[in-house]
């Protein structure tokens, strides 16, 4: 099936997705030093407010949603800005190398990188070393929470204060949770895109869709062990209302196993990390969209965290859909409930 993408011209495709998202270049901020660097050959665009300080600000290291595959420091211009200007830090926007020319683990490597560089060198920003905070939407989001993982046990560098996951993508095992049914027409993420970009920044292709999209990739016995994290039983009941399609047992295929095993790596899906690794996670903010496929991800690392004694405030938009955050101020477009959650980011990061 990738072969096929290749040649109906998925390059193609891809080249002018990114173009359309590619962002409307901006002029100046009044309130805002903005530049351009490279922290450990990974290129950043730094936001650092004018106004003169009382103290030292909080750092944020965004890095921007787009399926791993879309996204761009100028995609997320606009956000980056709000971010810095609204809750006065110093914001560091991460320019991750792309799926499918990049495949796993370039994006999380650079995002890695980049938060190390920076938080070996807080003072030359203003930063505060006890209020660094990642952030990320989307695939984003993903990353942020793998960094966050990864950083959790190091004690050679400041310990993240926070971590903010905007509508994550958390797991690659099941796409058959409810909100994957309920909602696998909403634009602008549907159930197949979902799917089609996580293959895509495994492998770089897409072969195998529809066997991952059904579950025959996943042996048995590992079902079962992540059964306790990963599980419509996990989800609050209020959330199953809309209806939940009831599962037809799948034969498992163990050569398509072979192609995504990496699927069970925490840095990849950072839901099945083990419990050792979560309950030393920074404190947390999950946003939830419930028109979103992404939706019950979000709702099932709440729980995890919150079962490792983490505190965990939760953002959950009733009217929201996925990528809705990164639509704020969008070609003279905005939506309330956005706003709503873009704010509801800036109060938590406000409140550290």
């Amino acid at each position: 099936q990738g072969r096929i993408l290749e040649k109906t011209g998925l390059c193609s495709q891809i080249t002018f997705g990114r173009y359309v998202r590619q962002g409307r270049k901006l002029g100046l901020d009044p309130k805002l030093f903005i530049q351009d660097l490279q922290f450990n050959q990974v290129p950043v665009r730094v936001y650092q407010p004018k106004a003169t300080s009382d103290g030292r600000r909080r750092g944020i290291l965004f890095f921007h949603g787009g399926g791993w595959v879309f996204g761009s420091l100028d995609t997320y211009e606009k956000v980056c800005r709000y971010l810095s200007r609204e809750s006065d830090s110093v914001v560091v926007s991460v320019q991750y190398r792309l799926a499918p020319e990049h495949k796993y683990p370039a994006a999380y490597e650079d995002c890695l990188n980049a938060t190390q560089h920076f938080l070996q060198n807080l003072e030359h920003y203003g930063v505060d070393p006890a209020r660094v905070i990642v952030c990320g939407d989307s695939a984003g989001g993903n990353l942020a929470a793998a960094v966050s993982q990864t950083l959790a046990g190091r004690s050679d560098l400041p310990k993240l204060r926070a971590q903010v996951l905007i509508y994550p993508g958390l797991q690659a095992l099941d796409f058959n949770l409810p909100s994957y049914h309920q909602n696998r027409g909403v634009p602008l993420l549907f159930r197949e895109r979902a799917a089609f970009f996580a293959l895509l920044y495994l492998n770089g292709d897409a072969m195998h869709m529809k066997e991952v999209l059904e579950g025959s990739h996943i042996p048995p016995d590992m079902r079962l062990k992540y059964r306790k994290w990963v599980s419509p039983d996990n989800i609050p009941e209020k959330f199953k209302v809309r209806g939940v399609k009831p599962l037809r047992p799948i034969d498992f295929i163990a050569e398509v196993y072979e192609t995504v095993k990496r699927f069970c790596e925490p840095n990849l899906c950072p839901l099945l990390a083990e419990d050792s690794v979560v309950h030393q996670l920074p404190e947390s903010f999950i946003l939830t969209c419930e028109y979103d496929v992404l939706r019950d991800d979000g709702l099932l690392y709440k729980k995890r965290l919150e079962d490792n004694g983490v505190r965990v405030t939760w953002c959950h938009l009733e009217d929201g859909f996925h990528g809705i955050i990164s639509l704020y101020d969008y070609c003279g477009f905005s939506f309330p409930s956005g706003k709503r959650g873009l704010d509801s980011v800036v109060n938590f990061i406000k409140s550290l």
